[in-house]
């Protein structure tokens, strides 16, 4: 791993580990309890299954709502490279970004659609 994803990375975790502190504490709870991925940009496979190459974050698994709904073991994976060309380099809005991905896919681990998050702007 370059430098580059290494401090990426190590800065993505330190927000999320503050946005999840900030949390209350039943929301915190179960935020503590899914398991958050730094990867760089989508994988190939991510790519055959029609995703967007600029893709910031995604939940894969089975909801709180749905636990049965998928096989997969519930997650969030937060691909930083592309969270770090979205904010166009500038750290500020890579922290905003971060953040709001993060809590755009921890919301649809607690059940919530498209039209939740954007009503919660997370969009």
């Amino acid at each position: 791993m370059s430098d580059h994803l290494e401090k990426l990375q190590s800065e993505a975790q330190r927000i999320v580990e503050a946005t999840v502190t900030a949390l209350p504490e039943p929301v915190r709870r179960h935020a503590q309890a899914l398991p958050v991925t730094y990867d760089a940009r989508p994988q190939q496979g991510l790519l055959d299954e029609g995703y967007d190459s600029d893709l910031l974050g995604l939940f894969v698994g089975g909801s709180l709502a749905e636990p049965d709904e998928c096989p997969l073991p519930p997650q969030i994976i937060l691909f930083i490279e592309n969270i770090w060309d979205f904010a166009e380099e500038d750290a500020a809005i890579f922290e905003a970004e971060v953040r709001t991905t993060y809590l755009h896919e921890l919301g649809h681990y607690l059940g919530l659609d498209e039209i939740d998050l954007e009503d919660r702007g997370l969009e």
